[in-house]
């Protein structure tokens, strides 16, 4: 039974080696493990089931118990600074339906994060803000309430608007009950939206659009089948037709998804403005 996972680090841990294609490093910072896999031909990517390139995850205390404290905020930051570009206009799109709680990280998300693009010289060298980056943001929710792919959304505004890179965010499906609300995984491979449920869309990455794609993600569900196949050994048939179709979430699951979408636009707008203070971020938003 294949066991659906959005998470590097859960396709390395299915393997007792790993070719010369893949490397992983792994370290702490305070609290926070963080564990760094490249993917650097396609051999590794057969292997780990996973595009080319870098993914960093950090694993963190529960996002329902001290959430923001300093510490915290570092690592995932400058493992976000790793990835994105020096230089050059950002794109933030968060990906999902504000509709389904756990798909909801992506838009509540991009609530958090400053826009930028529209503020003019005069007004930022009045603000005293003349290093802040042009940043946009967009959330272009699901293809059943638009009737729209988000693929083709950033596709069109891409090309108008042509941002040096974009960050993409998004719900994502672990195998463990134990990484929901307290894992964030970073990588700039771009991300296939809903692939970890089952509803697979259109890659959006440097590939399909021209331009660099980091993706930011949170896992907050885990398959059923896959849960039932940890728990008791390995069957995962035991769930029935009906359990494969069922998606498992946290009961506090409006928290995890309030506190990880504050905790995730915090870094990123640290991570686009590194030399902007954070406190004159939050007053801007």
């Amino acid at each position: 039974m294949q066991k659906r996972t959005d998470l590097a680090l859960e396709q390395r841990e299915m393997h007792t080696s790993l070719p010369d294609g893949v490397d992983c490093e792994e370290f702490k910072k305070g609290d926070a493990l963080i564990t760094k896999i490249t993917i650097k031909d396609e051999i590794g990517a057969a292997t780990l089931k996973k595009p080319i390139g870098i993914y960093t995850t950090v694993e963190v205390p529960p996002f329902t118990d001290n959430f923001k404290n300093e510490e915290l905020i570092s690592a995932i930051t400058e493992s976000l600074k790793e990835l994105i570009p020096s230089k050059g206009s950002a794109l933030v799109v968060g990906l999902g339906n504000r509709e389904i709680t756990p798909d909801a990280l992506g838009p509540k998300v991009a609530a958090g994060i400053l826009a930028t693009r529209q503020i003019t010289d005069e007004i930022r060298r009045i603000s005293g803000i003349e290093g802040m980056r042009n940043v946009s943001v967009l959330a272009p929710g699901v293809l059943g309430q638009t009737g729209i792919e988000a693929f083709n959304l950033l596709h069109a505004v891409t090309g108008e608007i042509k941002p040096a890179f974009l960050i993409v965010i998004d719900a994502l499906a672990s195998r463990y009950l134990k990484r929901l609300g307290c894992t964030v995984q970073m990588s700039d491979s771009g991300i296939e939206p809903g692939a970890g449920v089952g509803n697979a869309r259109r890659e959006i990455s440097r590939k399909t659009l021209g331009v660099p794609v980091i993706a930011v993600g949170v896992p907050t569900v885990v398959d059923a089948a896959t849960l039932v196949s940890d728990l008791t050994g390995g069957n995962g048939e035991i769930a029935g037709p009906e359990g494969r179709q069922m998606i498992v979430t946290p009961r506090e699951i409006d928290l995890l998804i309030s506190r990880a979408s504050a905790l995730i636009a915090d870094c990123i707008n640290r991570a686009l403005h590194p030399n902007i203070d954070p406190e004159i971020i939050n007053e801007l938003l």
